[in-house]
């Protein structure tokens, strides 16, 4: 359940996605009825649930995380909210190192909460695993607040200006940049 989600990620200090960036994940999960979903960065499983309970009944989450610990507080919470354990798919190991393995063009929406060096790279395999009108998510574009703000260079806040960047300048993709949680970069393959 989300409160379990949420205190585990407190305690081991995992950012965790917002209730306003939660609905939204859950909501473009029920408006694309989706059935089969891949998720960048485990987490906790905060993220998870919203996406489960967006999705079809008998939809799969995939979810790819480097930590194994992290993907079994995940799993308990996924069981705390009632979702059966056939549900999901856990995959240990770098997202750019599993991501290769898995289908083209079978995901209906791909939800990128992983290393923002790392984000131009999910972006290329989240298009290779969408099907037309798919979605892409990354979660903390804001970067805290630091993605507007001229003066700050660092390599996490330069590569997500790089990534909102090669969204808005895609023929193949319908981006839009929504101002929740710490801003939630959606985008719809054409």
């Amino acid at each position: 359940m989300l409160t379990y989600a949420r205190a585990q990620a407190a305690r081991t200090g995992v950012r965790a996605i917002g209730p306003s960036g939660g609905a939204c994940l859950r909501l473009l999960a029920a408006a694309l009825g989706a059935k089969a979903v891949a998720e960048i960065g485990t987490g906790t499983g905060v993220s998870g649930v919203y996406l489960l309970r967006g999705m079809r009944p008998d939809g799969i989450l995939t979810t790819v995380d480097p930590e194994p610990i992290r993907q079994e507080f995940a799993r308990e919470a996924y069981l705390a909210a009632g979702f059966a354990a056939g549900r999901t798919r856990f995959i240990p190991g770098r997202a750019l190192e599993v991501l290769p393995r898995l289908a083209d063009g079978q995901y209906d929406l791909v939800f990128c909460d992983g290393d923002p060096a790392e984000s131009r790279a999910y972006l290329a395999e989240s298009l290779r695993l969408l099907r037309p009108g798919g979605v892409v998510c990354f979660e903390g574009v804001f970067q805290q607040g630091r993605l507007t703000d001229p003066a700050l260079d660092d390599p996490a806040t330069g590569a997500m200006r790089e990534l909102v960047q090669a969204v808005r300048e895609s023929k193949q993709l319908l981006p839009a940049l929504l101002p929740v949680s710490d801003g939630l970069l959606c985008a719809v393959k054409r």
